[in-house]
């Protein structure tokens, strides 16, 4: 009997600390999860290029925080990489101008970025190649 008390005592004394450092680990972390409810977040700055790892910076009140962050090498720099687009399909070629354009609808703005709600993007039509027909490997050639 003896055993089983000091055995409910010790399980008992490793869930409280345990309980206890978790929430001291959330205290010192700071940032979105800490005391401050308001944080306004910056753009993802590149350490190097126009692309790759960075860091972004927070301010909430006195508090400032930088945390990291990626700019993906494919972003397109006019509308940023926080904003995140659903695109239609890209339409006809228009021959007076010799380019063709789609329309994207704002899908997710991360970090309250400030994006707009839907852009049109244009790219130079491709001239029409025709395409080589593959000749079959393999038996029956003659």
């Amino acid at each position: 009997m003896q055993h089983r008390a000091f055995l409910l005592a010790l399980i008992a004394f490793l869930a409280l600390s345990s309980t206890a450092a978790k929430k001291k680990d959330k205290v010192k972390k700071g940032g979105p999860g800490s005391e401050c409810a308001e944080w306004t977040w910056g753009p993802c700055t590149p350490s190097s290029k126009d692309c790759g790892v960075g860091f972004r910076e927070g301010n909430c009140g006195t508090q400032t925080q930088r945390i990291r962050c990626r700019v993906p090498c494919n972003w397109k720099k006019e509308f940023g990489a926080d904003c995140k687009y659903k695109f239609e399909s890209w339409g006809a070629c228009d021959g007076g101008t010799g380019t063709k354009a789609r329309q994207g609808t704002l899908k997710k703005a991360r970090y309250n970025a400030q994006c707009q709600e839907t852009i049109l993007v244009m790219k130079p039509c491709t001239p029409k190649t025709k395409t080589k027909t593959k000749a079959k490997k393999g038996k029956g050639k003659d």
